[in-house]
C-alpha cells in the first residue's frame, strides 16, 4: 500500500444480531471442512471423482480413462477414501470404487457451476 492511501476504518460498534444468531461450527469441524477443500484442490483427484460420477470403476479402468498409471490412481484413491469421498467394494481380486454418496456429486456440480459463472 502506498503511503498516501488510506484504509477505511469503522469507528462505531454495530450489533449484527443476524450474524450472532448463526452458529459457527467448532474448530475441529472447521479443520475437517478445510481438509475436505484441500482434497478438492488437486485436479487429478477432481478428474477421478468425475470419472466415478459416471459409475463404479476399478483402478485399471480409472487409469485407462484418465491416461494415468494405476499406481498414481491408487495413491489418489487412498486420499479420497481417507476423507470419505469414495467408497469401495471387493469382488474377488478386483476392487471397485464409487462416489461415497450424493453429496460428492453435488459438491462437484455446484463447484463447476460456480467457476463457469
Amino acid at each position: 500500500m502506498k503511503m498516501d492511501e488510506t484504509v477505511d476504518v469503522c469507528d462505531c460498534v454495530h450489533k449484527h444480531e443476524h450474524i450472532q444468531k448463526k452458529v459457527i461450527p467448532d474448530d475441529n469441524t472447521l479443520y475437517g471442512l478445510a481438509d475436505l477443500f484441500k482434497v478438492f484442490g488437486d485436479p487429478t483427484r477432481i478428474r477421478i471423482l468425475y470419472a466415478l460420477s459416471a459409475g463404479e470403476l476399478c483402478v485399471c479402468d480409472i487409469a485407462s480413462v484418465l491416461n494415468m498409471t494405476q499406481s498414481a490412481i491408487s495413491h489418489q484413491l487412498r486420499v479420497l477414501k481417507q476423507i470419505k469421498l469414495v467408497k469401495f467394494r471387493r469382488e474377488g481380486k478386483t476392487v471397485y470404487y464409487s462416489l461415497a454418496d450424493a453429496h460428492v456429486e453435488t459438491i462437484l456440480s455446484q463447484g463447476l457451476e460456480h467457476v463457469q459463472e
